[in-house]
């Protein structure tokens, strides 16, 4: 993957970057790469504490952004896009990993994965009140369908109890669907590449003060995992990841984009059978067909 970083605020729209089939191929690039936070987040808390993890990784995906901003010469955002970065910045870097590094202390990496799997309707919805858009009938009950299933794996698992964790992955939901909506609307505008690099940049002041007072107050045990998991959610999956999210959501459209995230607890669930050594519920292979009909339903529905 060649990453455009001559391209400044001042081109042509980011959509011209990524039309049709590749637009679909970088946003499910995006999902691979989300698709490991998780099991690195649970790598990472064994060397860092959760307040630690998510600001060291946070300052070290703004370092590696900035590096790339003052490569590319890109240009300040214009005053326009500026609240938009904000929110940006406040749901995919700062509240998402928070919420749900918390959620993993106490919930299991398949488990969050699947209460996640309700992201892209929430995503879906949150397009359509802020761009005006609506999708078609067929659209919005493949997408209510594909969170049912999600919803009654979930519970089926948990027994019927919201725990904690839960509150938080919900809260992690809503913000990282405000984020990714306002990310995806400002592709369109700006390189997808410059909008989660400057939402990060935004957060640098805040983020490393935070971490030198985190890394003093969590005890801090380097370990091959932790050091591995910290790095991969820095530039994998907050860099990297929501680099080709973006430039895909400007190709495909928001509402269609965020299907395709349909597809990333199931993912989840293989990486922690992998990597972690969970178990699998058993009622996981149903829940990845009904999951992947919905896909391949909403992908073909007007949107």
């Amino acid at each position: 993957m060649t990453i455009a970083i001559g391209t400044t605020a001042g081109s042509a729209p980011a959509r011209a970057e990524a039309p049709g089939a590749q637009g679909t191929l970088l946003a499910l690039l995006g999902v691979v790469s989300f698709s490991l936070t998780f099991p690195s987040t649970v790598w990472g808390l064994e060397s860092f504490g959760p307040w630690s993890l998510v600001a060291v990784r946070s300052t070290l995906a703004a370092l590696i952004a900035g590096a790339f901003l003052l490569g590319g010469r890109a240009a300040l955002p214009e005053r326009r896009h500026r609240a938009g970065l904000a929110v940006v910045a406040g749901g995919v870097v700062v509240g998402f990993p928070l919420l749900t590094t918390l959620a993993l202390q106490t919930s299991t990496t398949s488990h969050a994965a699947v209460v996640v799997g309700l992201l892209p309707l929430a995503t879906a919805a949150f397009a359509a009140v802020r761009t005006g858009r609506r999708p078609s009938r067929t659209f919005w009950l493949a997408a209510v369908a594909g969170a049912a299933v999600v919803i009654a794996f979930t519970v089926q698992q948990s027994g019927g109890a919201l725990s904690t964790g839960d509150l938080y992955l919900f809260g992690a939901l809503l913000v990282c669907a405000a984020g990714y909506t306002e990310g995806g609307r400002l592709a369109r505008e700006m390189p997808g590449w410059q909008v989660i690099g400057w939402a990060l940049v935004f957060c640098l002041p805040l983020m490393v003060p935070a971490a030198a007072v985190a890394l003093a107050l969590e005890p801090v045990r380097l370990t091959a995992h932790g050091v591995v998991g910290l790095l991969w959610v820095a530039a994998g999956s907050t860099f990297f990841g929501l680099y080709v999210w973006y430039r895909g959501m400007a190709a495909i459209g928001i509402p269609r984009a965020s299907q395709l995230q349909l597809a990333q607890p199931l993912l989840t669930l293989f990486w922690s059978v992998f990597l972690l050594g969970e178990s699998l519920p058993p009622a996981a292979p149903v829940a990845a067909v009904g999951v992947l009909v919905c896909i391949a339903v909403t992908q073909r529905a007007k949107s």
